[in-house]
């Protein structure tokens, strides 16, 4: 089935005020807590009922959402996360958007970089934005899908 917003809701973009909001409350808080590896600040970011749709599964409220979150923490130590949102408007009190994120993993293997996309539904909570609903992938690296970045010196007369 086709998504057709409701003719009562216009998509906008959102107020210059509301991005440097979004940005500070959402994105900049994220991207720190992500940093630092702590679960607690990431889950502060979400609203109590928030939902986040993972590659490995569906996590409903800020209980589930914090648990997740230790749990990769604990396996996996993440650096130079970064978070870029492409799209950010407004539909009534509320907001959305998509973006790419990525970050390196540091495990017992060494280093993985890692990268995908996000979308995610904002809502105002007092005077701050917070994560009401989240999703994420994981992309799949070139090596991967057979589809690996020729070197700066490869060209077809010397494949």
């Amino acid at each position: 089935m086709l998504y057709r917003p409701s003719p009562n809701k216009k998509n906008t973009s959102v107020s210059e005020q509301d991005r440097q909001q979004i940005e500070a409350s959402i994105v900049k808080k994220l991207e720190e807590a992500c940093n630092k590896n702590d679960a607690a600040a990431v889950d502060a970011v979400f609203t109590e009922d928030a939902v986040q749709v993972a590659p490995e599964g569906l996590f409903s409220g800020r209980p589930a959402i914090e648990k997740r979150y230790a749990d990769v923490f604990q396996r996996w130590h993440l650096t130079n996360y970064i978070s870029k949102r492409d799209q950010l408007n407004a539909i009534g009190t509320e907001a959305w958007a998509v973006g790419e994120w990525s970050c390196t993993l540091e495990g017992q293997n060494g280093p993985v970089q890692v990268k995908g996309y996000d979308s995610g539904i904002y809502v105002r909570d007092g005077d701050t934005w917070k994560i009401r609903m989240a999703t994420f992938n994981v992309a799949p690296s070139p090596a991967a899908t057979g589809t690996a970045t020729p070197s700066p010196t490869t060209n077809p007369s010397n494949q």
